[in-house]
């Protein structure tokens, strides 16, 4: 089954499942209509004397019949919560392979630093680009996550630990699948662990007042004794309202650092008291490769489940939920320092598990950007995974298109080691640009451990460099030649740092200059990044750049797009060539624009 009869079978599935609930759901809502009916029409009637006290046992029945089945409903309302997800997840899948991914809001800019070195060159981030492409993850850090493997090219035993997981990943639909539902169902959004991991680190906020811990279990129950006795055996009262009295004052004394408490924890688990199932999705999965393996040790170490201690911590919060009812707490809480006993209990299941909960959510953040990984390798599989060398340098491509277009022409680019440089000329919109970010996408992908657009692909150790879309500032005062000498400056800095493991993008040098400054600054630039090393490819028009063969054989080499009029109608065939463009668009370009540029 390929990728869209497999999205097509579980959307339809999912569907079915809809139906089905909401069916049930319907059901059970009018069944527990009629016996809340039942067991309020039967305590009237014995209220009023219609029927006799007996007939309370009927309307008691109907009443926990009522409760029954409220939990039957609340469980069917989550199967239909989560069936939604596994649809919408469908029918995602099925908008990718169908080009509809441009309309996804998940764009990724807010974990784009200021002047990275090639996200916004290469649609990385942002409108159309390949974090809008891949992100299918549940949570905040998982989003964070892999925004990171794109921005941050990783080294090749760390990329091949990662091909290794997403391959198998890819085929584990039904996990992945599960594993990002489960994360949804936790918040309306994708929850955000930070505040939960901060307060899993914090200090103790009970520890000055660890006294209190035994003025809960000694003084409820001398005052409930004494409470009890009066009620039942006629000895005196006074004792009881001293101890309520007593504690009071214990509820006056602890006041601040329980609020201090209840505030950090309220702002920190918010949905996280859920996520027991996202947890327990990656217990019940067996995986093989050593990174799932460690991944899943990391989540399920030694002791009970992650699932299992999220559990036990869902249900202390549930007990502590207790202070939000502003009737009913008051009073417990004074009769039996409700929230001393609580709390206290929750600090415990801090200190106990505190330390490991960051490992946790990093390990389930590895995991979902693993998983959108693999989810683009399932529906993709006639891309390859690239050969990764140790030994410096490389960039050999077969094949090579471009991953975000759905039918991109193909070319072989080899620039083998380092200090190589192409110079490709081109009339305008011929596809020079666009081999640019083909190269340097496919490259970003594979050093992020993702498969790559290619028949054969061969990479080593680089550290991507562009200047493509270079912009000038009116609000900072920032020309756009300025701008560009900037970046340009930023990149120069970058491969000094970074000798024999540089890959350079340059698009159309110094535009914002004369011709005869631009050829002498474009040459000096290109001389110093293959000094140091650095290989990569330049656009230009300006052909007296391409005299740098002649200059650097070994170094460079010219080669050019070009396109053909046939029958008064310009084509571009986008296929890389040898050599210099003989031929040039502009005034053609400008002619069907309704621009006639005469010709002397």
């Amino acid at each position: 089954m390929d990728a869209k009869e497999a999205y097509r079978a579980r959307r339809d599935e999912a569907k079915r499942l809809l139906e089905a609930l909401d069916r049930r759901g319907a059901w059970l809502a009018n069944l527990r209509t009629v016996t809340f009916l039942t067991f309020l029409a039967v305590f009237v009637a014995v209220v009023f004397g219609k029927l006799p006290r007996l007939a309370l046992a009927g309307s008691f029945a109907s009443l926990v019949g009522y409760v029954v089945l409220a939990v039957m409903h609340a469980r069917v309302l989550g199967e239909e919560a989560r069936a939604k997800v596994k649809r919408s997840l469908n029918e995602r899948g099925l908008a990718r392979l169908d080009g509809g991914w441009h309309q996804f809001p998940e764009k990724g800019l807010v974990h784009l630093p200021e002047g990275h070195l090639y996200a916004v060159d290469l649609d990385v981030l942002g409108q159309g680009s390949l974090f809008q492409r891949l992100d299918d993850t549940g949570t905040k850090s998982g989003e964070a996550q892999l925004a990171r493997w794109l921005l941050v090219a990783a080294d090749p035993k760390e990329v091949r630990s990662r091909q290794g997981a997403v391959k198998e990943l890819a085929g584990l639909l039904d996990f992945r699948q599960a594993l990002v539902t489960e994360a949804r169902l936790a918040g309306q959004d994708k929850a955000d662990p930070t505040r939960f991991i901060a307060w899993t680190e914090a200090p103790s906020f009970l520890s000055a007042i660890r006294w209190a811990w035994i003025a809960a279990h000694v003084f409820p129950a001398i005052t409930l004794s004494f409470g009890l006795a009066s009620a039942f055996f006629d000895t005196p009262a006074l004792p009881f309202w001293i101890g309520v009295a007593v504690q009071l004052g214990v509820v006056q004394l602890t006041k601040t650092p329980i609020e201090r408490m209840w505030t950090a924890l309220t702002s920190g688990e918010r949905a996280f008291v859920r996520f027991e199932d996202t947890f327990a999705a990656i217990d019940r999965q067996t995986f093989t490769h050593p990174r799932l393996v460690e991944l899943k040790a990391g989540v399920a170490a030694s002791g009970p489940s992650i699932s299992e201690r999220l559990h036990r911590f869902a249900r202390l919060m549930g007990f502590a939920e207790l202070k939000n009812s502003g009737q009913m707490h008051p009073v417990i809480n004074v009769l039996t320092l409700w929230d001393l006993h609580v709390l206290f209990r929750v600090e415990r299941w801090r200190e106990e598990h505190g330390k490991g909960v960051r490992s946790w959510f990093d390990a389930l953040a590895q995991l979902e950007a693993l998983s959108a990984f693999a989810g683009y390798t399932f529906e993709r599989p006639a891309d390859v995974f690239p050969e990764l060398t140790d030994e410096g340098f490389l960039f050999e491509a077969t094949g090579l298109g471009h991953p975000l277009l759905d039918k991109p022409v193909v070319n072989d680019v080899a620039l083998g080691g380092p200090g190589r440089a192409l110079i490709i000329t081109g009339s305008n919109m011929s596809g020079k640009t666009t081999l640019m970010r083909t190269m340097g996408l496919n490259t970003v992908m594979a050093l992020a451990g993702l498969p790559v657009a290619a028949a054969t692909f061969k990479v080593g150790r680089t550290q991507v460099l562009t200047s493509m879309r270079v912009k000038d500032s009116l609000e900072r005062g920032v020309s756009y030649f300025y701008a560009e000498v900037q970046r340009i400056k930023l990149l120069l800095d970058t491969a000094r740092a970074n000798p024999n493991a540089c890959l350079f993008l340059l698009d159309e040098l110094f535009m914002g200059t004369n011709a005869k400054e631009r050829t002498l600054a474009s040459k000096h630039l290109l001389r110093e990044l293959l000094s140091l090393g650095a290989s990569g490819a330049v656009t230009t028009h300006d052909l007296a750049l391409c005299e740098l063969e002649q200059e650097l054989p070994k170094a460079t080499r010219n080669v050019h797009f070009r396109d053909l009029v046939v029958e008064g109608e310009m084509t571009f065939d986008y296929t890389l060539r040898p050599g210099v463009v003989t031929t040039t668009n502009a005034l053609e370009v400008l002619r069907r624009a309704g621009v006639v540029v005469p010709v002397s």
